[in-house]
């Protein structure tokens, strides 16, 4: 079983579509998270996501 995360935040750049030696896609961007404390106080979190294969794929064609 693998585990899995909802992240909902905003992408910081357009994800690059690149291909490894053996022809695998993958893909790597970053999603910037806002995380409330109180009313007045807000950080952002910048979380690192990197997609293979097909998920590469729709990542690299869909989201901008």
């Amino acid at each position: 079983m693998l585990n899995s995360i909802i992240i909902m935040g905003r992408i910081t750049a357009d994800p690059e579509l690149r291909t490894t030696q053996s022809g695998l896609s993958v893909t790597s961007f970053t999603v910037a998270v806002d995380r409330s404390f109180s009313k007045e106080e807000k950080q952002t979190d910048f979380i690192p996501v990197v997609a293979w294969r097909g998920t590469a794929d729709f990542v690299t064609k869909y989201f901008h």
